[in-house]
């Protein structure tokens, strides 16, 4: 009996294992795909011909259009730490300093990663599904065919648009949120806007305000590649692009929130 139960386990590990063994094969191959579709578009980047006129409507249909997305979590993120900050330093009597911490908080982190993951959800996913109809429908194979290289005409621009796009709307982040904390925390704990910026101005300097600004721009990077990729590598025809959307969201969240963590240790280390 025991000889029996045995052997059943030892068949189901057996079992298991090539379907472990495919599902990481497959991961690796993914990554080396767009390991190597990624030096395809540094390459295609850095050489002319430019298209300028695709940049610019990528810009804008990119970029403007997910300024309020972008703005309203900007405003809700320095309404809550304001308020949040500012309860707690009241404990110590030093609520006055609470621009110090809002201002360094917004700057550093706040402002370009909850851009990246709330504006990043939607610029991936739209070029995820974009891409991924183009796919399914041959219209990618009929560029080919007319000679032209889908990787220029394709995905260069739009990760242009979203190298460009996420650090401006981490500036425009940055200023909504700096303004929401001081009105809250002037309503809330009546402290002047002039002591509120005052200390802010104080406590914050340019590399804190870089830093920001150069996540913003990694992770538009990052967001744009794993959209394009994941459009472009679709399978299994329209269900194929639901899954390709979902899973570039998820891809886009965990590998903003890993280069936060290398790009902050890297900062702060210089």
């Amino acid at each position: 009996m025991n000889a029996s139960t045995e052997a059943d386990a030892g068949e189901q590990v057996s079992a298991l294992r090539p379907g472990l063994w495919d599902k990481a094969k497959e991961r690796l191959e993914s990554l080396g795909a767009m390991t190597v579709m990624t030096g395809q578009v540094l390459q295609r980047v850095v050489r002319p011909p430019f298209d300028g006129k695709t940049l610019i409507f990528h810009i804008e249909s990119l970029g403007v259009r997910s300024l309020p997305i972008a703005l309203l979590t900007a405003m809700f993120a320095g309404l809550v730490i304001s308020l949040q900050f500012g309860y707690f330093l009241a404990r110590f009597g030093v609520q006055y300093t609470v621009g110090r911490v809002v201002i360094l908080t917004l700057f550093r982190e706040l402002a370009p990663v909850l851009t990246a993951l709330t504006v990043g959800a939607r610029l991936g996913s739209g070029m995820a599904a974009e891409l991924g109809a183009m796919t399914v429908t041959e219209q990618v194979d009929a560029i080919r065919a007319l000679g032209a290289d889908p990787l220029r005409k394709l995905v260069v621009p739009r990760v242009l648009a979203c190298l460009l796009v996420m650090p401006v709307l981490t500036v425009f982040a940055d200023v909504v949120g700096l303004v929401a904390g001081a009105v809250v925390v002037n309503t809330q704990y009546a402290i002047s806007f002039d002591l509120f910026f005052q200390g802010a101005l104080d406590a914050v300097f340019m590399q804190d305000f870089v830093s920001g600004v150069f996540k913003g721009a990694v992770f538009g990077f990052i967001i744009g590649l794993v959209g394009c990729f994941k459009g472009l590598t679709v399978e299994g025809g329209t269900e194929g692009v639901g899954r390709a959307t979902t899973q570039t969201v998820a891809i886009t969240s965990v590998a903003v929130c890993l280069a936060d963590f290398f790009i902050t240790k890297v900062t702060l280390y210089l």
